[in-house]
């Protein structure tokens, strides 16, 4: 157990996370030279195509220094900050933290905030500093900056370049030297926590865990301690970049692969403990908070009769991204669906990306939305996720929703607009430091619903890409919001309906019913598109009728017969006006989010 170093690589998005686990891999010779590829911790094609890390990957490696051998378990952690949840659960299972650094871009705000996570799980963090190898790279100066603005010595970093190989021999002899080594009693009785979860269409339902205390051994009846449900170990396997190495037990420090050939997802919960069913622990090992989703946002498939379909791909992409919350919903414009539940706009695309291209599947997304709570005149309060779901203004006293600590790290130059940006969004300003002479970190408090949609997008753009964001969670506080329905044909549909402030109602649906009005095909009779509170229609476009000359086959002769053929015309129009169902593309569904 000694010789065992259990260590997480966490930083912000882009400074080089899995090409220096690429380089380790290297350096350990866990892999060949052909064998070996680019981003080989990132199993996904979207992580690779765009060039990100979604899910946390964990492998094991030898490492052999002054005749020692060491077994070193890596686990590759994503940099975005919707996937602050995948970094929370690795961090949990281990002993140390690599914090990597970018030598030209400095210290981000997904940096401070992953430190900060390390820091409650009691960590010997280790500051890196890559891409020592770019012209613009200053290590110095981003050293001083992790001691001003992150408050750790860092004297000592290890500078390295994950591109070129150069320190990635002097890392590893630090993660051996620095890292503890992890402690328990070999001897107790079986104490494991699962951290990560997959299924594999062969194997069932997967578990990669951490021993706490004593060993899993292949055969084993292990016990879950969430449910109490009692299941026999069929196979045990470590990690590996390539293949998965199988063993017959997994001892105390180790984390291994449990397989229990368990075909119903739900059964396998992260957080959960594995003990011995026989002689089962006394306590659980601490459990992760469950993840709160802070975007809402319907899925339905383009073909009703794939409702079943979604449902079983649902349940099969939970157990592989435990954030993931859904349940039933309908809707008269689209049928039947879910409610779904992510941790930003980023999750969101990646989920519907993975449900489209895994499990093939045609979806509509509607508008993203936060949760509110809505106080009645009663007394009583209820959550409310889909708009479409308020109640009539009469019973509500009043709305509250939610608000977020933003931190925004940005160079000088773009601050002013940064700082006009934020108040835009109904920001309120807490603190503004300046970590050094051209760079300064923003504090605000804002509303969650303002970031959701297209902020991210907006501060790169005005920032050229420098600034860098983080939030979390605050509290619930109270606004002045009103429900903006779209009327498409004199017919509200629910799932374009939004919650807006009142002040900015009246920009957001004149953008709304203009986007629409783009969007809607011309149908042989005229369509209203209409933007309303309540009943009061506060925007409202016309999408013009398809033209049909009736009077084409006239050839002359008195005007009465022309004028009789469109009166003709106009009337059948009237009536099937009435009668006409106005029929929406896909693209109508996300036009919402283009209204900034």
């Amino acid at each position: 157990m000694k010789n065992i170093r259990n260590f997480s690589i966490i930083a912000h998005i882009d400074h080089g996370k899995s090409t220096l686990a690429d380089r380790i891999i290297q350096e350990c010779g866990s892999v060949s030279e052909r064998e070996l590829g680019k981003q080989m911790m990132d199993t996904m094609d979207i992580e690779k195509e765009r060039g990100i890390t979604i899910k946390a990957q964990s492998v094991r490696l030898d490492y052999v220094k002054d005749g020692e051998h060491y077994i070193l378990n890596l686990i590759d952690t994503p940099g975005h900050v919707d996937f602050s949840y995948e970094v929370s659960k690795s961090l949990a299972s281990s002993d140390g933290a690599l914090l990597i650094v970018d030598a030209a871009q400095g210290v981000e705000a997904q940096t401070i905030a992953n430190v900060y996570l390390a820091m409650e799980n009691n960590l010997e963090l280790i500051p890196v500093i890559n891409k020592i190898d770019l012209p613009a790279a200053d290590p110095i100066k981003v050293a001083e900056e992790i001691e001003t603005s992150i408050g750790i010595d860092a004297t000592d970093a290890v500078l390295v370049s994950a591109k070129t190989g150069v320190g990635i021999r002097e890392l590893i002899d630090a993660i051996v030297e620095r890292v503890p080594a992890p402690v328990g009693d070999e001897s107790a009785t079986t104490k494991a926590i699962i951290y990560d979860s997959w299924f594999d269409p062969y194997l069932g339902a997967l578990g990669l865990v951490r021993v706490f205390d004593g060993s899993i051994r292949k055969n084993q009846l292990v016990k879950l301690m969430s449910n109490g449900e009692e299941h026999q170990v069929l196979d045990l396997m470590y990690p590996h970049p390539l293949k998965r190495k199988k063993t017959d037990v997994i001892q105390t420090g180790e984390i291994g692969i449990v397989v229990l050939g368990l075909k119903e997802v739900h059964i396998v919960n992260v957080g959960d403990t594995i003990t011995d069913a026989k002689n089962p622990t006394a306590e659980p090992v601490v459990k992760y908070e469950p993840a709160k989703p802070f975007v809402f946002a319907g899925l339905y498939p383009i073909d009703t009769d794939m409702f079943e379909e979604l449902r079983d791909a649902l349940d099969k992409l939970k157990l592989n991204d435990s954030s993931l919350s859904y349940e039933p919903e309908t809707s008269i414009a689209l049928g039947f669906g879910f409610r779904v539940g992510f941790l930003g706009m980023l999750h969101m695309e990646v989920i519907k990306e993975r449900l489209e291209r895994e499990f093939g599947l045609d979806l509509i997304a509607t508008a993203p939305s936060v949760i509110y709570h809505v106080f009645m005149t009663n007394g009583e309060m209820i959550d409310v996720q889909n708009p479409s779901e308020l109640p009539p203004v009469n019973y509500i006293d009043r709305i509250e929703e939610p608000y977020i600590k933003a931190t925004v790290i940005t160079p000088s130059e773009y601050l002013g607009n940064i700082i006009n940006l934020l108040i835009s969004k109904r920001g309120m300003q807490e603190k503004m430091t300046y970590l050094n002479e051209d760079r300064v970190m923003l504090e605000y408090s804002l509303p969650m619903n303002e970031i959701v949609v297209g902020f991210y997008d907006t501060l790169k753009s005005i920032s050229k890409g420098y600034a860098s964001f983080d939030y979390e969670p605050l509290d619930f506080k109270e606004g002045d919001l009103v429900k903006l329905d779209v009327k498409v044909a004199g017919e509200v549909v629910d799932a374009l309906s939004v919650i807006v402030p009142r002040t900015s109602a009246l920009p957001r649906g004149r953008a709304l019913v203009k986007n629409m009005k783009e969007l809607i095909p011309r149908q042989l009779f005229e369509v209203a598109v209409q933007a309303s509170l309540g009943n009061q229609v506060i925007a409202r476009e016309t999408v013009k009728s398809m033209g049909k000359n009736v009077t084409a086959k006239c050839y002359g002769g008195d005007i009465t017969r022309k004028r009789k053929l469109l009166e003709k015309q106009k009337a059948g129009k009237k009536r099937m006006k009435s009668i006409g169902k106005v029929q929406l593309p896909q693209e109508a569904f996300m036009s919402v989010l283009k209204m900034d």
